[in-house]
């Protein structure tokens, strides 16, 4: 008889963050230390279980030469083409069955070896120490150099290194890395986020000569009052800190005070320094800043702040969470560029290269640890390891590693616990460790309603009227909890088109001292590039468990392009406010600690869209919360009846950090003259001719009323349109009580509307049509009436819409629908606004004359949903064709229908026809955040209710 024996997997299931890993210590990129990069082409082998091999292949000698190759940093599910499994994405359910700390024993686990000589001027072996790094490792790691094991750790996206001198030698060291995709630290990173295992960020060695500095911590606070800053850095290797701009050289421990300009997400001033200690030289950036809780408020250097910031999860669309430095930078320049002024690191620390950006640069920082346990909710957080008292060990070595690698970042303002891991002793525990070791900064959680670990009261969802009772202090709660300020940590859900209704929550947040500000709902778009899909979301990698396209909610296309979204969330946050009157503009400075010397002002008059002669004006450097009255420099052109507006742009008036001369921060429009109304259009008669009607430049099926042509222009249409291909926002979330509109929208059917003809009569200066449009199978309906005129060369199309029933529903859109030929349709002109727009998210919507292809009118959102439109639209001329409009409506133009809009999935399901699709719409529903957030709010609804509207159509100019 023989029996196989069980290899020692036991760590895997353990709820211990690891062992053999050095204690946590402060992170800096660079020294004058010798260091080596490890990144670059490694061994792989790939296994189903985490016991399928013995760890043979550690050894000196191991024949790895028909293995596969990975790319570190990297995730091996997303190289080999598929060989190596597929991503996995959730938003908060666990992949694996819920049984606290086991998991499966399908568990992939990837061998990964290095072998590498030390360069030949690396110190000699013996002097001094060397220390292994890896700064994120994806679930659980078991670590070999040279066929001696160094230990084990948990963790994924926190730093640990190992004591490795003793084990070097001048050529071919083997370092074998076995990496686990699941084990017990997967219960404590449920992110919303792809699953994705592997060595993802980088591993380097480090040489630590005799003397290096360890671990140090540098206090640069501000005092408002004075003008002064006091520098100490605390190490545990003495030496000395010198800092050549401020005269300043003392010994590690002693404190010192002088006159600085202090750091802030507006005016990030850095001061170069050194720490050196008997073995190493470490640069140094030190920002000198100081945040309190005071006065019920967030205050930094002695002034409340209002965050305009963005939850940040770490994606790229190829290479998952392994960025790069330049990628990194690119984010960090688009948020700048679009006034953002705060990150929160959702649901784990950075790359800590970000946070270097985020200090050089200007971002406030909210620092979360590596933990979510958020797939607890289903069993109503029964188990939860946050409040179970054998996970505290790992939960407070999460902490530790967070607070200690980086704390010496001036951007950091709050240590977020983590999110959505419900409450329980292991977070307490983590709070009073956070504020026993950093007094200077503050401690987050949002799960924490009664605020009794945390500064801050924070929500997510929190709807407009909530919070607006919120900044009056009519919440209720623990008495702590109202005595302390409130964040939004989470709202403006960005999946998909919109979101909406966050101008509104901008005039709530600006009207109370309460509300300092709050985090869209992300940055990107975790969409992973794929050559048939286009981007793929959840379920395209037939995951059994998937949460679809959620994973896909951000202000950035996965490719980095910005969204409607971030262009409106632009506008609403931008720092300075700008106000017409008769002959003068208001100017307020919004900025928190910055006046406007940076900023120069442009100002031109536009007549129906086009700009006049721009003029500087005259705006002083006005302090933060200032206002100043100035006179516009000329009087306004006569447009002769056309619409006369103009602009005022608030510009960089210098090359900075972020970005060139002439960016524009800051803008505001008025009408100065409203065009003349349409022209009534009437006199012709209509005649017939066969089978046609003839009106003036149109001709109709006699039968039907159908138009066909306007001046020889083919014509599809119009009809009346009431569908739209429902974002993610209207359709809302599954777990959410409210009114769901995409929904029930499907449910009425209002997708499958069917037109009946009740009437053509051609009478004395008029074709009036009849129609009854309703969904079957309900006895819900829309009498509509298409009246047409003409005056010989222009036709007037006027349309009446009565509902009839009971509706309980807003419509999605209420407006007609006309087909163009695709072949003379490429492109269009128009006068109303450039981008995106509906009518909650309208705010950067600059009306002027624009010009844009067919396609260029299409945003192209990873699932394809409702999108493109142009709002407060006068005029548009495509295909040969002019369109004015009364009132303004809402315009776009697509190569499908909104009916194949709808049905696909991905962009690559769409392919242009032979049509155009244009629509005229007289109203759209709002969009709201719907889906994970509130919906639109009641004055963005598009009630069905009488309307009466009209279109002018003459061929093209």
């Amino acid at each position: 008889m023989s029996f196989r024996t069980t290899r020692t997997v036991d760590y895997v299931e353990d709820v211990a963050p690891g062992a053999g890993a050095l204690a946590p210590r402060a992170w800096y990129a660079a020294s004058d230390a010798k260091s080596l990069s490890l990144n670059g082409d490694w061994r792989f082998r790939l296994s189903a279980t985490a016991d399928a091999e013995d760890d043979s292949f550690a050894a000196e000698g191991y024949d790895a030469g028909d293995w596969a190759e990975v790319t570190v940093p990297g995730h091996w599910v997303l190289q080999g083409d598929g060989a190596f499994g597929a991503p996995i994405y959730t938003n908060h359910l666990y992949p694996f069955p819920v049984d606290p700390p086991h998991v499966p024993t399908e568990n992939p686990t990837g061998d990964h070896l290095r072998v590498f000589d030390l360069p030949d001027d690396w110190p000699a072996l013996g002097d001094g120490d060397a220390v292994l790094r890896f700064d994120g490792v994806e679930s659980c790691a078991r670590i070999w150099l040279n066929g001696t094991e160094l230990g084990e750790f948990k963790g994924s996206r926190l730093p640990h290194e190992f004591t490795v001198g003793a084990l070097l030698k001048p050529a071919g060291n083997v370092l074998a890395v076995r990496v686990h995709q699941w084990s017990a630290g997967s219960y404590l990173e449920d992110q919303d986020q792809w699953w994705l295992p592997g060595i993802f960020r980088d591993v380097t060695l480090l040489h630590r000569p005799v003397g290096a500095a360890g671990d140090f911590f540098v206090h640069a606070s501000y005092d408002h009052t004075t003008g002064e800053g006091t520098l100490r850095v605390d190490s545990d290797v003495d030496g000395r800190v010198s800092v050549p701009a401020l005269d300043i050289d003392v010994a590690t421990g002693e404190p010192v005070t002088v006159a600085v300009e202090p750091w802030s997400a507006e005016t990030p001033k850095l001061y170069d320094g050194e720490l050196v200690t008997a073995g190493e030289r470490v640069p140094l950036r030190i920002g000198f800043r100081t945040v309190v809780l005071a006065d019920g408020l967030i205050k930094v250097n002695g002034r409340a702040i209002l965050f305009k910031g963005v939850n940040r999860h770490e994606w790229h669309p190829e290479r998952g969470r392994a960025l790069d430095l330049e990628t990194m930078r690119e984010d960090v320049l688009l948020m700048k560029r679009h006034n953002l002024n705060a990150v929160r690191t959702s649901h784990y620390p950075p790359h800590p290269a970000f946070l270097d950006l985020c200090d050089e640069y200007g971002l406030w920082v909210i620092d979360e640890c590596d933990l979510e346990t958020h797939g607890f909710t289903e069993q109503r957080w029964r188990d939860n390891p946050v409040d179970d008292d054998r996970w505290t060990p790992a939960l407070l070595d999460r902490a530790a590693r967070m607070v200690e690698r980086d704390k010496n970042h001036p951007s950091i303002v709050f240590w977020s616990l983590g999110n959505e891991a419900g409450t329980g002793r292991g977070l307490t525990a983590m709070a009073e460790w956070i504020h026993g070791r950093d007094t200077s900064r503050l401690v987050h959680y949002e799960g924490d309603w009664n605020c009794r670990d945390t500064d801050v009261y924070s929500r997510m969802y929190a709807s407009h009227a909530e919070v607006e009772r919120i900044g009056q202090h009519l919440d209720g709660g623990t008495g702590k909890r109202r005595e302390l300020p409130f964040i939004q940590c989470e709202y403006g859900h960005a999946m998909g088109n919109g979101p909406g209704g966050i101008a509104d929550y901008q005039q709530i947040f600006e009207r109370h001292d309460r509300l300092q500000g709050g985090f869209i709902w992300e940055w990107i778009d975790h969409g992973v590039r794929h050559p048939e899909l286009g981007f793929a979301y959840g379920g395209d990698f037939g995951e059994e468990l998937h949460d679809g396209n959620f994973v896909c909610d951000g202000l950035v296309f996965p490719d980095r392009r910005p969204s409607p979204g971030l262009v409106e969330y632009k506008k609403v946050i931008e720092p300075v406010r700008i106000e017409g009157a008769d002959g003068a503009v208001r100017v307020t400075n919004g900025y928190d600690f910055a006046d406007l010397s940076h900023l120069e002002f442009e100002f031109a008059y536009q007549v129906d869209g086009e700009s006049t002669r721009a003029h500087t004006l005259a705006v002083p450097p006005l302090a933060p919360g200032e206002s100043a009255e100035v006179k516009l420099p000329a009087a306004a052109p006569d447009g002769d009846g056309a619409e006369v507006g103009w602009t005022v742009r608030a510009l960089l008036a210098a090359d900075s950090p972020w970005a060139g001369r002439g960016h524009e921060v800051a803008w505001a429009q008025r009408t100065v003259a409203p065009r003349a109304p349409l022209a009534t259009a009437t006199g012709a008669e209509p005649t017939a001719d066969g089978d046609l009607i003839v009106l003036g430049p149109g001709t109709f099926d006699a039968a039907t009323g159908a138009l066909l042509s306007v001046g020889g222009v083919e014509i599809t249409g119009p009809r009346l349109d009431v569908w739209r291909a429902p974002t993610d926002n209207d359709d809302g979330a599954s777990w959410q009580d409210d009114a769901r509109w995409g929904v029930l929208w499907r449910q009425l059917g209002l997708h499958r509307m069917r037109h009946r003809l009740d009437g053509v009569a051609a009478e004395a200066g008029s074709l009036t049509v009849r129609t009854r449009v309703a969904p079957a199978a309900r006895d819900v309906a829309l009498r509509t009436v298409y009246r047409w005129t003409s005056d010989g060369e222009r036709l007037r199309l006027t349309v009446s819409v009565t509902p009839e029933g009971d509706w309980k529903v807003p419509l999605p859109r209420l407006g007609v629908r006309l087909g163009l030929p695709a072949a003379a349709t490429g492109s269009a002109t128009w006068f109303g606004s450039g981008g995106e727009a509906y009518p909650d998210t309208k705010a950067a919507a600059k009306l002027l004359r624009w010009d844009a292809s067919i396609e260029e009118l299409q945003t192209p959102y990873v699932r394809p949903q409702e999108n493109g439109a142009r709002s407060d639209v006068r005029w548009a001329e495509l295909g040969g064709l002019r369109i004015e409009g009364e009132p303004e409506f809402w315009f776009s133009a697509r190569p499908w229908t909104s009916e194949q809009l709808d049905a696909a999935r991905h962009l690559t399901d769409l392919v242009p026809g032979d049509t155009v699709w244009v629509n005229l719409d007289h109203g759209q529903h709002g969009i709201g955040s719907q889906s994970c957030g509130p919906g639109p709010l009641p004055q963005y609804f598009l009630k069905a209710e009488p309307a009466e509207f009209s279109f002018v159509f003459a061929p093209a100019r």
